[in-house]
C-alpha cells in the first residue's frame, strides 16, 4: 500500500465516535475557534460587500449574515471572512491553517444533506489531519503564500468523507484537488493586498468541487500530491512523513490558537512584550527611543514599519510592537483603520527595527523564538526573550482565555447569549446523544441566526 492508499483509507474510514475523548474535545474548541473566526469576519464591510454581489439564494448558511447561499458560494464566503481578522487556528508543524480550510466546505456540503452531527465532524478531523499533513510533509517555496495549496486537499478529503466516498475515491478526490489549488503569492500579505483573503475561500469551494467531480466520473494524475508539492510549488515532499505515526499521532492535537490578532510570525514578539507588561517594566511610549526585535526569518520578512492598510498591519511586525504598546494589548482593537491611520503609532513603529537571528530560524518548527530589547531616551534597556508561544500545544491557552475570545469575536455580530448558546452547543456536538440529527440541526439555527444589526433593521 502506497502512501495515498494509507492516506486515503484513513480518511475515508475515519469514525468520529472512535476518536479518543481528548481529540474529540479538542476538535470541538477547534470548530468553535474558526466558527468564531467566520463570525467576526462576516462584519468586515469587504467580506458584506462579496456576498451581496457573489451570493445566490440557498440552503447553506452564510454564517455572521443570516443569508442563504449556494453550497459553493457558502464555502467561498464563509472561507474568505474566516480569514480576514488573522484570528483563525493554525498548526506549526503544517505552518498553515488547517480547519479554516475545511470547515466551510464541509459545513455548506452538511447543510445541503440530510446528515448526522458525527458526518460534519468526522469530514473535519478527516479534512484536517489529510490537509496538515500534507502541508507538514512539504516544505513551500519562499516566495508562496500557505493559503490556497495543501488546504484544497484538505477540503476535497472533508467533503469526500461527509459524502460517505470509499478509500478509492477518496484518493481520487486528493489527486483530483491536487490540480484546483492555486498560485499564492507571499507579497499579498506583505503589502496588503485583500485578495489574500480570498485564498482559504477558494480551498473550500475548489475543494468541493473536487469531490463532486469525482462524483462525476472525473479524476486526476496517478500521485497529484506528489506533483504539487514535489514539483510545483514546494522545495521538497517526504511522502513517507504524510503517513507517519497516521490515527495515533494526531496533528489537531499539535495545533495553536491565536489571541493576538494579527500573523502568528509576530505573536513570540508580543508575548516578549506581554511579558514586560507582566512585570511592570514596559515603558510608556513617549520614554521608547528605540526598540530592537531579533527573531527567526518568517518574522524578520515582516517589517514594513507603515504599513498601507490592515491586513498589511497584521503582517507587520514594527506595527504589531508599537500598537501593543499604545493600546495596551494586542486584539482586533489594535488593528483597526483608526489603529492604522494613528500619528503616535506610526512614528513609534519607526523606532522599532527587525533582524533574524540564524540560531533562532533553526528552531522551527517547535519554537517561534523572539527577542525584544526597549530602549529609552536615559539609555536604560529593558529586555524579554521567549520560545514556544502562548496558545502553542506545549503552552496552551486556558479553556477561559478561548472562551472570551470566542466572545470577543462573536459579539461583533451577536448577542452575548446567542453567542454563550452556541459555545455550549458546539464544544457538546456529537457527544452524549443517540439524535445525533436533531443535535445538528439545533446547532445549525443557531448558526443561520442573522446579525444584530440585521434584526434591528
Amino acid at each position: 500500500m502506497d502512501y495515498l492508499d494509507e492516506l486515503g483509507a484513513f480518511a475515508a474510514d475515519l469514525q468520529y465516535k472512535d476518536l479518543p475523548s481528548s481529540v474529540r474535545q479538542q476538535l470541538g474548541w477547534v470548530l468553535a475557534d474558526t466558527l468564531a473566526a467566520i463570525v467576526a469576519g462576516s462584519a468586515e464591510p469587504e467580506v458584506r460587500a462579496m456576498a451581496e454581489r457573489v451570493a445566490h439564494p440557498g440552503n447553506a448558511t452564510l454564517i455572521g449574515l443570516g443569508l442563504g447561499a449556494s453550497p459553493m458560494e457558502a464555502a467561498l464566503i464563509n472561507g474568505t471572512g474566516g480569514t480576514f481578522l488573522e484570528m483563525d487556528e493554525g498548526n506549526r508543524f503544517s505552518r498553515g491553517h488547517p480547519a479554516i480550510h475545511v470547515l466551510p466546505a464541509v459545513l455548506a456540503l452538511c447543510e445541503a444533506r440530510d446528515v448526522e452531527a458525527d458526518q460534519l465532524l468526522a469530514g473535519l478531523m478527516a479534512g484536517y489531519e489529510v490537509g496538515s499533513r500534507l502541508g507538514a510533509a512539504a516544505q513551500l517555496r519562499s516566495v508562496m503564500h500557505p493559503h490556497g495549496t495543501w488546504g484544497t486537499l484538505g477540503a476535497a478529503a472533508g467533503c469526500a468523507r461527509v459524502l460517505g466516498m470509499d478509500a478509492r475515491m477518496m484518493r481520487e478526490a486528493i489527486n483530483t484537488a491536487a490540480s484546483m489549488s492555486i498560485a499564492t503569492s507571499k507579497k499579498t500579505m506583505l503589502q496588503g493586498g485583500l485578495v489574500r483573503n480570498v485564498y482559504a475561500g477558494l480551498s473550500n469551494s475548489n475543494g468541493m468541487l473536487a469531490s463532486q467531480l469525482v462524483q462525476s466520473g472525473f479524476g486526476g494524475e496517478a500521485d497529484g500530491p506528489g506533483s504539487l508539492l514535489g514539483e510545483i510549488v514546494s522545495e521538497r515532499f517526504d511522502r513517507q512523513a504524510v503517513v507517519r505515526e497516521l490515527g495515533q499521532e494526531w496533528h489537531v492535537m499539535q495545533n495553536y490558537f491565536k489571541l493576538h490578532s494579527c500573523c502568528r510570525f509576530n505573536h513570540g514578539t508580543l508575548d516578549a512584550l506581554d511579558m514586560l507588561a507582566a512585570q511592570g517594566a514596559l515603558p510608556a511610549a513617549q520614554e521608547i527611543a528605540a526598540i530592537q526585535v531579533t527573531t527567526y526569518n518568517l518574522a524578520a520578512e515582516l517589517n514594513d514599519p507603515a504599513p498601507r492598510n490592515t491586513l498589511a498591519a497584521k503582517f507587520s511586525v514594527p506595527f504589531a510592537v508599537a500598537t501593543r504598546i499604545i493600546h495596551g494589548g494586542s486584539g482586533l482593537g489594535s488593528f483597526t483603520w483608526d489603529a492604522v491611520k494613528r500619528a503616535d503609532v506610526l512614528a513609534l513603529a519607526a523606532k522599532v527595527s527587525v533582524a533574524e537571528d540564524p540560531a533562532m530560524t533553526s528552531q522551527l518548527p517547535h519554537k517561534r523564538p523572539a527577542l525584544v530589547r526597549i530602549t529609552d531616551h536615559q539609555g536604560r534597556e529593558v529586555q524579554a526573550e521567549v520560545g514556544v508561544n502562548r496558545g502553542d500545544d506545549t503552552s496552551p491557552y486556558t479553556p477561559e482565555e478561548l472562551t472570551g475570545k470566542f466572545h470577543e469575536l462573536c459579539g461583533r455580530v451577536w448577542p452575548r447569549a446567542h453567542a454563550d448558546a452556541l459555545l455550549n452547543a458546539t464544544l457538546t456536538l456529537g457527544e452524549g446523544r443517540q439524535d445525533g440529527r436533531a443535535s445538528l440541526q439545533d446547532w445549525l439555527a443557531l448558526l443561520r441566526r442573522p446579525a444584530a444589526h440585521a434584526l434591528a433593521e
